[in-house]
Parts: structure tokens; sequence; C-alpha cells
């Protein structure tokens, strides 16, 4: 079979089941789904990565399939009344096509943006990115990606010239002499990965945790490390500092290996532990007890997550971890290494294939002229046609509707009024445009305020491929079909596109055209309703109506078949740091995935790096010094509490999916404000009393939570919830320079009882 002609139902099972994998987080467990006359039921099914195990939210996955908040018909903004109403896929996708022509012959091709997902498929992200830059061509592309793997992702591009979240198979730590985690809690994030960690001890193996707070996951550990959250770094090069002296540096490692050794010794001299305690807070003892288990460990291993990463600091955090795992010889020996933990879904795949502001497939840099050729040849397009790089996220959702600025935004697969910094700010960014469009299968808050909102397929109604946080290459397989209302997104990109170039070939849009309202700052979107049949100057019925010359558009430039797709996705990647040229869905349902790079059918995958040599041009890993810095914000006597984020077990990333999941929902209801006691009794707070956290860009409001697991100068709160409970409002937009990667995990707030 081909890749052209697929079957959604692999061997041995029924058309009314299927194996797949869980729609959450890059875990990417192994299910089956099931058909049944009281609806769809999920089964945990054997697979490398979770071997049977599925987590609360993989075991309710199947609920939204048929949830009444279900979107099952397009709505667009009636100006009359201000409120989204149903409308047909014609009245719906012409409205978008005049609103983007408006808008570019007025301010330019720039003035449109795309906003993607990292829970797309490879396949969505892939053509995502084509569309952006040949069919709307305009640079302004980037993804809420950016806010979760950006710094990990540019510390391992600078380091080893490959940015892969685990260069090693994920069983690989169960093995591990010694483990250490930085900033990740996998107990609440992707229970089913705590197995690895449960069979690693079970081996005799050391756990140690870096965690200003006693996680699920901390309190496994067999050591625990409490910094003040932002002082990872300082924490980093004091164990390289130990390490040095002791004389565990793996020096013929480094000698054979590496470059750049000399300057990074030099600066972690002066990084002796006792001022790195005074830092972070870390005793001396516990510094030396870690860097001793990673010195003497035979099978070594150091992770990172977003506890370290999001940070305006957060590419020089993960470096100076890395430079620890060089200077211990670690990446490329069996058994140890340095890798990152992938949050979301596809968050690995999501960006090696265009979403991200500067890449093309294949993970290719946009601005490198042999990259643009390739691409540009795969595309049939001139390759000086490409725009050139765009802006990262925050940048690009901070310029929305101001001058100079894109005026129009398509979002597929994201809520950015939940999980962006400084959230209510980018909520007025939002409001601002002439024209906001989302794609989604649940109305989010960012939906909610949208000209028109655009009803997608779930994970369980469409074929693809997944990237996990291995870099293993898996299948996702449809049960069923979609309503008979709603559109995968690859038929959606597809059918804007064609109506784009019907538009742009026939010239009928006259230059100027405008939507008939326009927003009011500060106030909800006032789209434009049209009537059922076409106005003058639109582009004409979508693409998947037979017979019409826009279905040849379709099928040409943007197919709506996700085997064609990742057909072409391999063609485009070829070649590239993240080459899929040789993994085809074939071969996928063989091998229980396939890692990449593989760049032929018939040759091997790789599922570790780096052990012959690392991706960059003399085959050597680099060092590169760094220092520690502080916070982009420090408190003071009006905002003398430091504030930190992150998830909880029955949630996940905005809420959007799982606040609607009723066992979810009871699980974890609402959000909370994690308070030590004694800093409590000083507020005088108890234990579930309301109370309002403050910071220089808002406020939220949550229950109080009290517990001796988080430090007296820290407060926490989880950042799936939404309305007056958001804790995005109060987080920092500060960004990494290097990464983009805004500092979510550290601001300067006061709390008191609301």
């Amino acid at each position: 079979m081909t890749d052209g002609a697929r079957s959604a139902t692999p061997p041995g099972l029924t058309p009314r089941e299927v194996a797949t994998h869980c729609p959450y987080c890059a875990l990417q467990c192994g299910m089956t789904l099931r058909a049944g006359d009281t609806g769809v039921t999920v089964h945990p099914r054997q697979f490398p990565t979770n071997r049977g195990g599925l987590c609360q939210k993989g075991w309710t996955a199947a609920e939204l399939l048929d949830h009444p908040d279900r979107l099952t018909t397009p709505l667009v903004r009636d100006p009359a009344t201000d409120t989204l109403q149903p409308a047909s896929w014609d009245t719906a996708l012409d409205r978008v096509v005049a609103g983007i022509r408006a808008v570019q012959a007025d301010a330019g091709r720039d003035a449109v943006a795309v906003f993607g997902g990292g829970g797309l498929t490879n396949e969505k992200a892939y053509a995502l990115g084509k569309f952006a830059r040949i069919g709307l061509r305009t640079r302004h592309i980037d993804y809420n990606g950016r806010f979760c793997m950006s710094s990990a992702a540019a510390a391992g591009m600078r380091a080893f010239g490959i940015d892969r979240g685990l260069p090693f198979p994920l069983a690989d730590l169960g093995r591990a002499d010694t483990l250490l985690l930085v900033g990740a809690n996998p107990a609440e994030t992707m229970p089913p990965l705590v197995r690895w960690l449960t069979e690693q001890r079970g081996n005799g193996g050391k756990l140690i945790v870096v965690d200003p707070r006693v996680t699920a996951t901390a309190r496994q550990a067999d050591l625990h490390l409490q910094p003040l959250p932002g002082t990872d770094l300082a924490v980093a090069n004091a164990l390289l500092h130990i390490a040095l002296t002791e004389g565990w540096v793996d020096r013929a490692y480094v000698a054979e290996r590496t470059t750049g050794f000399d300057a990074v010794r030099r600066g972690v001299a002066a990084w002796w532990p006792a001022r790195a305690e005074q830092l972070s807070g870390v005793p001396v003892a516990d510094l030396e007890a870690t860097a001793r288990a990673l010195g003497t460990g035979g099978r070594v291993i150091i992770l990172t997550a977003r506890g370290a990463e999001q940070h305006a600091k957060g590419v020089d955090t993960v470096t100076a971890y890395v430079n620890l795992a060089l200077a211990l010889g670690l990446p490329g020996r069996d058994g140890s290494g340095y890798g990152c933990l992938t949050g979301q879904g596809n968050g690995q795949g999501g960006r090696e294939h265009g979403q991200k502001a500067d890449q093309l497939p294949g993970y290719r840099k946009i601005d490198d002229p042999a990259a643009r050729e390739h691409v540009a040849g795969v595309w049939g397009v001139p390759a000086d046609e490409l725009p050139g790089p765009g802006v990262p996220a925050y940048q690009l959702l901070d310029a929305l509707g101001t001058p100079g600025g894109p005026r129009a935004l398509l979002v597929f697969g994201s809520n950015p009024v939940v999980s962006a910094p400084r959230a209510a700010r980018i909520e007025g960014r939002l409001r601002d445009l002439d024209l906001l469009v989302v794609a989604d299968l649940l109305l989010s808050e960012t939906a909610a305020l949208a000209d028109v909102v655009l009803p997608t397929a779930q994970w369980a109604e469409e074929d693809g491929t997944m990237t996990n946080l291995e870099g293993r290459v898996l299948r996702r397989r449809a049960l069923r079909p979609p309503p008979p209302d709603v559109r995968t997104d690859l038929a959606i990109i597809a059918g804007l596109a064609a109506r784009l170039a019907v538009a742009e070939a026939t010239d009928t849009a006259p230059a100027g055209t405008a939507p008939t309202t326009t927003r009011t700052p500060g106030t909800a979107p006032a789209g434009t309703a049209l009537a059922s049949t076409r106005t003058p100057g639109t582009a004409p019925a979508p693409a998947e109506t037979a017979g019409r010359p826009e279905a040849a558009v379709s099928a040409g430039r943007f197919p709506t078949d996700p085997a064609a797709v990742f057909a072409e996705l391999r063609r485009a990647s070829a070649g590239g740091a993240a080459d899929y040229a040789g993994i085809s869905w074939d071969r996928i349902d063989a091998d229980d995935g396939v890692y990449w790079p593989c760049p032929t059918e018939d040759g091997p995958d790789t599922p570790r790096l780096f052990a012959d040599r690392f991706a960059t041009p003399d085959g050597r890993a680099r060092f590169h010094a760094v220092d520690h810095r502080p916070a982009a914000e420090q408190v003071c006597a009006t905002y003398p509490l430091h504030f930190t984020t992150g998830r909880v077990l029955a949630q996940y990333q905005s809420g959007t999916q799982t606040r609607r999941v009723a066992a979810l929902r009871r699980a974890a209801p609402e959000a909370f404000v994690e308070l030590h006691p004694d800093l409590a009794a000083r507020l005088g707070i108890d234990d579930g009393d309301p109370v309002r956290v403050t910071s220089r860009r808002g406020e939220f409001r949550a229950p109080a939570r009290l517990s001796a697991g988080i430090r007296p100068d820290t407060v926490f709160a989880p950042f799936h919830y939404a309305g007056a409970e958001r804790a995005n409002s109060v987080t920092n937009d500060a960004v990494d320079p290097i990464s983009g990667m805004p500092e979510f995990k550290i601001c300067a707030v006061r709390v008191e009882k609301a």
C-alpha cells in the first residue's frame, strides 16, 4: 500500500477499532479507540513509551468527541448584535478571504499573520507554514511552542547543531545510575513516564530533582534541591565548578569531541558552592552530593524542562546544564546524555517543519539560500518569492493591531488569551485587529473574540503523524469521520488557499475592499456577517466543491489528504537536520514509529544521536560560557514575593479541552495559590481563603492552598484557568534575547486576602 492510498485501520483491528495515540502530551502514549453503541471508549495498549499506562487525561480523552460544547458549524460575528452566529462554510470563508485581501491591499502582505500550535500533526504544521509563506506570502508566522521548547531548542542547536528533545530512547531513563531532573514534574505533567523513574530507582539508581516546590516528582527523589526561581544557572555553574575541583571532568572526551571548554572553565571558577548557596538557597552539601552523583555515576542523564527554560535567560540556563553534561562526557555515550522533556503533543514535530518564524521544513533556516532553493523547488515557486524571517510569538502577538503591525490574524490550535504572558495586554491586542479568525474544536477564550470561527476535526477523526519527545515519528489514525459540517485543518487551509489564488488570478477583489464594520479598540471584535450568496469581489465557493477551478489549485498546491501532505513533507525535509525522507507510514506501522533523522527508506533511523559526531560542521560539540544574571524583574517593597507557574495533573495547557471533561473538572475544578504556611500567617490568610495576586501587569484571584512544600518567599499557581483565575494576567513578558521565550517562571508579586 502506498502513502497515497491508506487505510485508517491497521492489520488485526476492525474498522470500529484503531490503534492510535493520546491527544495530549509529548509522551504520546499508545491507546486503542473502540466505537460502540454507547460511544467511543479508550483502552491502553502496549507501546514503548507508556507500556500500557495512561493518565487520567488519556483515559477521558474521547469524552470531547461528542461533547455538547463542540463546534459543529462555522460562526461569523454579526455586527448588528456583536455576537457569533452560525453560518455556512461559503459565508465564513468568503468573510475570511475578503478580510485578508482588504488588509493586504491596504497594508501589505505582512499585515496578515498566522499563529499555530504544538498540538497540530506534522502534516498540519507543514501545511500551515507553507500556506503562510506561499498562500498569504507573509513572513509573520509563529506558534505556541515558542512558549514551550524554544530555549532548549536554541541551546541544543548552538551546542550540538541539532534540536531533538531526547537524543536517546526514553527507556534509557530506567537504566540511569544518576538522573538529574531540572524544572520537571513528570508525575503530574506526563504520569506514565514515572514508570521509568520507578524502574531507575528500583535498579539502584539515584534520582535528583531541582525544583522550588516539593512536587509529586520531588517527593520520589533521593535528593531534592529547592532553589529560588531563576537561579538554576548558578546551580549548574556551581556543579561544574565542583566537578572540575574534584577531577570528575572527562578531559579526554572534552579534548576529542568538543570546543570552547577553556572559556567555560574560567567562567565557572568564580562559582564556588558557597556563592551559589547564598544566591539560590541550595545548601553546599546538597550541591556537592549532586556533583558527586553526576561525576562518579556510570550512566548519567541530565534533563531540563520548563522550570529551567521559561526565563529571559532560558537559553543560557539550558546551556549551563549542557556544559555540565559535555564536561562529564555524557552526550553520545550509551545510556547517558543530556535531554529536555518536550511538553505539547507534537511540540517536537510542530517546530521542525515551518511553524517557527525563522524556519522552513526539515529544520532549515529560512535565511539560508540553499534551504530556500530546496523548499521553493518542492513548493513550485521561485525562491526569491519566499518571505524572510518573522518575529517570535510574543513579539508577534504584542504587535497585533499596532501601527505597522499585523492587522489580521489566523489562529490554528492555540489559545493565547489564556496561554500568553501578560495575557490581558495580548487580549487587548486581539481586540484591536481588523480580522481575527480562529480554527478550533471548541469555543476557546480566543475563539470567543473572533470575527470568524472555523470548526475543526478532532484527533480521532483524521489521520496523520506526530513526533514525540524522543524524536519518534508516530501514526495517528482516524476512528471515524468528523461531523458533517466540520472540516479538517488541511481542508480549511486548502479552501482558503484556493480562494485566495482564484481571487488573485481573476483580480476580482478590488483593492482596498474592507469589512463593512471595524472594531473599536478595546471592544469585542465586530466582524462582517455576509449574506448566503457571494457579494461582488469575493472569492468563489470552497475548494471542496467539485468541478470548480479552485479544486485544481487546492489539489496541486494544498492537498487535503494527509498521506499526500506527508509525502510532500518528506521531500521538503530531505537533507535537512530533521530529515524525514526515509520515513513512510508503512515503516512507522511496522516499527512502532521511526526516529528522525532517517534519510533513506532502506537505511536505518536514529534512535541515538551523537555516537560518532555532533551535527556541527566539524563534528564537535560547542561549549558556551554563560553566567548567572538576575531575573528581569526583582522583588521590592510593593511586590515582595516571587511568583511561578506550572501544571496540575488533571488539566492541560490553557484548559480549553480538559476544563470541559467532567472527571477532570471534578479533580481540579479551579485555580489555587500555593503559599507556605509561614507566609500565609504573616499575611493573615487561612487555607481556602480567596486571595488576590497582583503584579505590575495585572492581577488574578483564586483560593489559597497552604503547603510546607514551597519556599516561604515564593507563591505558585497553575496556568490552566481563564477569567479572574488567569495566572498569566500577572506573568512577565520579558523575553530571552535568543529564543524569544517569555519569563513565565518568575516575576514579582504581592498577595493579599481578597
